[in-house]
Protein backbone atom coordinates (compact mmCIF):
# COMPACT_ATOMS: atom_id res chain seq x y z
CA UNK A 1 0.00 0.00 0.00
CA UNK A 2 1.37 3.69 -0.61
CA UNK A 3 2.54 5.34 2.03
CA UNK A 4 1.11 8.47 3.29
CA UNK A 5 2.43 11.59 3.79
CA UNK A 6 4.27 14.83 2.53
CA UNK A 7 7.35 16.26 1.32
CA UNK A 8 7.65 19.96 2.35
CA UNK A 9 9.93 22.04 0.21
CA UNK A 10 10.53 25.64 -0.05
CA UNK A 11 10.89 28.27 -2.05
CA UNK A 12 14.38 29.40 -0.56
CA UNK A 13 16.63 28.65 2.61
CA UNK A 14 15.01 30.29 5.72
CA UNK A 15 11.57 30.55 4.41
CA UNK A 16 10.20 28.10 7.65
CA UNK A 17 10.03 25.13 6.22
CA UNK A 18 11.21 23.34 9.76
CA UNK A 19 8.41 25.22 11.59
CA UNK A 20 6.01 24.38 9.10
CA UNK A 21 6.82 20.81 8.95
CA UNK A 22 7.21 20.30 13.18
CA UNK A 23 3.85 22.36 13.37
CA UNK A 24 1.85 19.85 11.13
CA UNK A 25 3.49 17.08 12.72
CA UNK A 26 2.03 18.49 16.43
CA UNK A 27 -1.04 19.33 14.80
CA UNK A 28 -1.62 15.65 13.18
CA UNK A 29 -0.22 14.58 17.06
CA UNK A 30 -3.10 16.54 18.74
CA UNK A 31 -5.87 14.80 16.06
CA UNK A 32 -4.73 11.57 17.25
CA UNK A 33 -2.45 10.89 14.21
CA UNK A 34 0.79 8.23 14.48
CA UNK A 35 2.35 10.58 12.80
CA UNK A 36 6.46 10.09 11.96
CA UNK A 37 9.06 12.30 10.75
CA UNK A 38 12.36 12.35 8.52
CA UNK A 39 14.89 15.03 7.78
CA UNK A 40 17.16 13.01 5.06
CA UNK A 41 19.89 15.55 4.44
CA UNK A 42 20.94 18.17 7.20
CA UNK A 43 23.90 20.55 6.55
CA UNK A 44 25.53 22.21 9.48
CA UNK A 45 24.58 19.60 12.14
CA UNK A 46 25.95 19.84 16.02
CA UNK A 47 28.41 18.04 17.18
CA UNK A 48 27.33 16.30 20.32
CA UNK A 49 30.42 14.03 21.92
CA UNK A 50 31.49 13.15 18.22
CA UNK A 51 27.89 12.56 17.17
CA UNK A 52 26.27 14.70 14.56
CA UNK A 53 23.09 15.58 15.46
CA UNK A 54 20.28 17.02 13.13
CA UNK A 55 18.62 20.01 15.46
CA UNK A 56 15.89 19.91 12.81
CA UNK A 57 14.97 16.34 13.22
CA UNK A 58 15.25 16.89 16.56
CA UNK A 59 12.80 19.51 16.87
CA UNK A 60 10.28 17.04 14.32
CA UNK A 61 10.73 14.11 16.71
CA UNK A 62 10.33 16.75 19.90
CA UNK A 63 6.84 18.07 17.94
CA UNK A 64 5.54 14.40 16.64
CA UNK A 65 6.38 12.94 20.32
CA UNK A 66 8.60 10.27 18.82
CA UNK A 67 12.59 8.76 19.04
CA UNK A 68 15.35 10.78 17.24
CA UNK A 69 16.96 8.13 15.16
CA UNK A 70 19.29 7.29 12.57
CA UNK A 71 15.99 6.92 10.49
CA UNK A 72 15.04 10.12 11.05
CA UNK A 73 18.08 11.57 10.30
CA UNK A 74 20.02 9.53 7.33
CA UNK A 75 22.50 12.18 7.01
CA UNK A 76 23.97 14.18 9.39
CA UNK A 77 26.91 16.87 7.88
CA UNK A 78 29.08 19.15 9.96
CA UNK A 79 29.42 22.49 7.37
CA UNK A 80 26.41 24.77 6.93
CA UNK A 81 26.76 24.57 2.81
CA UNK A 82 24.76 23.23 0.83
CA UNK A 83 24.74 19.17 1.01
CA UNK A 84 26.68 18.57 -1.92
CA UNK A 85 29.78 20.45 -1.05
CA UNK A 86 28.90 19.75 3.21
CA UNK A 87 29.54 15.58 1.53
CA UNK A 88 32.34 16.12 -0.16
CA UNK A 89 33.76 17.75 2.77
CA UNK A 90 32.52 14.58 5.36
CA UNK A 91 33.69 12.66 2.75
CA UNK A 92 30.34 11.18 2.32
CA UNK A 93 28.61 9.95 -0.36
CA UNK A 94 24.19 10.99 -0.38
CA UNK A 95 22.96 7.50 -1.54
CA UNK A 96 19.26 7.58 -2.03
CA UNK A 97 18.50 3.71 -1.45
CA UNK A 98 19.91 4.64 2.20
CA UNK A 99 17.33 7.04 1.91
CA UNK A 100 14.36 5.23 0.34
CA UNK A 101 14.57 2.11 2.73
CA UNK A 102 14.88 4.72 6.02
CA UNK A 103 11.74 6.02 4.75
CA UNK A 104 10.03 2.90 4.26
CA UNK A 105 10.53 1.70 7.85
CA UNK A 106 8.87 4.93 9.08
CA UNK A 107 5.94 4.39 6.80
CA UNK A 108 5.86 0.89 8.35
CA UNK A 109 5.27 2.79 11.39
CA UNK A 110 3.28 5.14 11.76
CA UNK A 111 0.08 6.12 9.66
CA UNK A 112 1.55 9.52 7.98
CA UNK A 113 5.21 10.86 7.05
CA UNK A 114 6.24 14.42 7.12
CA UNK A 115 9.45 14.39 5.26
CA UNK A 116 11.60 17.84 4.97
CA UNK A 117 14.10 18.51 2.65
CA UNK A 118 16.81 20.89 2.74
CA UNK A 119 16.24 24.31 1.25
CA UNK A 120 14.45 24.51 -2.61
CA UNK A 121 13.80 21.93 -4.83
CA UNK A 122 16.81 22.53 -6.80
CA UNK A 123 19.39 22.14 -4.13
CA UNK A 124 22.18 19.47 -5.01
CA UNK A 125 22.46 16.45 -3.45
CA UNK A 126 24.85 13.62 -4.54
CA UNK A 127 26.66 13.34 -8.17
CA UNK A 128 23.82 16.16 -10.09
CA UNK A 129 20.84 14.67 -8.43
CA UNK A 130 18.46 17.52 -6.36
CA UNK A 131 16.39 17.67 -3.98
CA UNK A 132 13.34 17.29 -6.41
CA UNK A 133 15.46 13.85 -7.33
CA UNK A 134 15.28 12.64 -3.62
CA UNK A 135 11.24 14.00 -3.29
CA UNK A 136 10.57 11.94 -6.82
CA UNK A 137 12.37 8.73 -5.32
CA UNK A 138 10.28 8.90 -2.21
CA UNK A 139 7.02 9.50 -4.11
CA UNK A 140 5.32 11.75 -2.14
CA UNK A 141 3.17 14.95 -2.98
CA UNK A 142 5.13 18.54 -2.30
CA UNK A 143 3.50 20.97 0.25
CA UNK A 144 5.76 24.16 -0.77
CA UNK A 145 6.78 26.84 2.02
CA UNK A 146 6.91 30.21 0.66
CA UNK A 147 7.63 33.84 2.50
CA UNK A 148 4.92 36.49 2.47
CA UNK A 149 7.22 39.61 1.43
CA UNK A 150 8.12 40.90 -2.17
CA UNK A 151 9.46 38.75 -4.70
CA UNK A 152 7.98 35.38 -3.37
CA UNK A 153 5.32 35.58 -6.27
CA UNK A 154 8.09 34.84 -8.51
CA UNK A 155 9.95 32.01 -6.62
CA UNK A 156 6.88 30.06 -5.45
CA UNK A 157 5.72 30.33 -9.08
CA UNK A 158 8.85 29.24 -10.58
CA UNK A 159 9.04 26.58 -7.58
CA UNK A 160 5.58 24.88 -8.30
CA UNK A 161 6.67 25.40 -12.18
CA UNK A 162 10.06 22.95 -12.03
CA UNK A 163 7.91 20.64 -9.55
CA UNK A 164 5.49 19.67 -12.09
CA UNK A 165 7.92 19.94 -14.96
CA UNK A 166 9.82 17.37 -13.07
CA UNK A 167 6.72 15.14 -12.92
CA UNK A 168 6.02 16.19 -9.03
CA UNK A 169 2.68 16.53 -7.56
CA UNK A 170 2.08 19.83 -5.92
CA UNK A 171 -0.17 19.19 -3.17
CA UNK A 172 -0.53 23.03 -2.05
CA UNK A 173 1.63 25.92 -0.71
CA UNK A 174 1.23 27.62 2.84
CA UNK A 175 2.68 31.10 2.88
CA UNK A 176 4.42 31.53 6.23
CA UNK A 177 5.15 34.23 8.49
CA UNK A 178 2.59 36.75 7.32
CA UNK A 179 2.76 39.66 9.33
CA UNK A 180 0.36 41.37 11.90
CA UNK A 181 0.56 44.56 9.81
CA UNK A 182 1.49 43.29 6.50
CA UNK A 183 2.84 45.92 3.85
CA UNK A 184 0.70 46.07 -0.10
CA UNK A 185 2.94 42.99 -0.95
CA UNK A 186 2.41 40.81 1.43
CA UNK A 187 -1.34 41.12 1.45
CA UNK A 188 -1.57 40.73 -2.77
CA UNK A 189 1.18 38.00 -2.43
CA UNK A 190 -1.11 34.89 -1.64
CA UNK A 191 -3.81 35.34 -3.97
CA UNK A 192 -1.39 35.94 -6.91
CA UNK A 193 0.46 32.41 -5.87
CA UNK A 194 -3.19 30.75 -5.87
CA UNK A 195 -3.84 32.24 -9.37
CA UNK A 196 -0.13 30.91 -10.94
CA UNK A 197 1.11 28.26 -9.24
CA UNK A 198 -1.20 25.55 -10.57
CA UNK A 199 -1.94 24.40 -6.85
CA UNK A 200 -4.25 25.78 -4.07
CA UNK A 201 -2.99 27.97 -0.98
CA UNK A 202 -3.41 25.49 1.92
CA UNK A 203 -2.67 28.29 4.48
CA UNK A 204 -1.64 31.80 5.50
CA UNK A 205 0.58 31.26 8.52
CA UNK A 206 1.12 34.26 10.72
CA UNK A 207 4.16 35.86 12.09
CA UNK A 208 5.24 33.94 15.41
CA UNK A 209 7.98 35.58 17.69
CA UNK A 210 8.65 33.21 20.47
CA UNK A 211 12.07 32.61 20.90
CA UNK A 212 11.70 29.16 21.92
CA UNK A 213 10.95 27.06 18.54
CA UNK A 214 9.05 24.33 20.47
CA UNK A 215 6.77 27.30 21.96
CA UNK A 216 6.61 28.65 18.27
CA UNK A 217 5.27 25.15 16.92
CA UNK A 218 2.92 24.44 20.05
CA UNK A 219 1.52 28.05 18.93
CA UNK A 220 0.36 27.34 15.39
CA UNK A 221 -0.44 24.20 16.32
CA UNK A 222 -3.56 25.22 18.55
CA UNK A 223 -3.58 27.97 16.38
CA UNK A 224 -4.25 25.73 13.31
CA UNK A 225 -6.56 23.28 15.09
CA UNK A 226 -8.69 26.04 16.04
CA UNK A 227 -9.47 26.81 12.51
CA UNK A 228 -12.68 25.75 10.52
CA UNK A 229 -10.39 25.27 7.51
CA UNK A 230 -7.97 23.38 9.01
CA UNK A 231 -10.08 19.64 8.57
CA UNK A 232 -10.44 20.61 4.76
CA UNK A 233 -6.48 21.61 4.78
CA UNK A 234 -5.82 18.34 6.03
CA UNK A 235 -8.06 16.53 3.63
CA UNK A 236 -6.19 18.03 0.81
CA UNK A 237 -2.76 16.92 2.49
CA UNK A 238 -4.14 13.34 2.61
CA UNK A 239 -4.74 12.65 6.31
Amino acid sequence: MKARGIFITGTDTGVGKTIAAATLARLLRLNGVNVGVMKPVTSGCRDDQGELISEDAELLCEAAGIQYDSDVAPYCLREPLAPAEAAKIDGVRIDFAKIKEAFDRLASSHEYVIVEGAGGLMVPLSGGLLIADLAREIGLPLLVVARPGLGTINHTVLTCFAAQQMGLKVAGVIVNGMPEQPDSAEKSAPHQIGSLCGAPVLGVWPQRNEPDQIEMVDELAAWLDGQPETAIVLRELGV
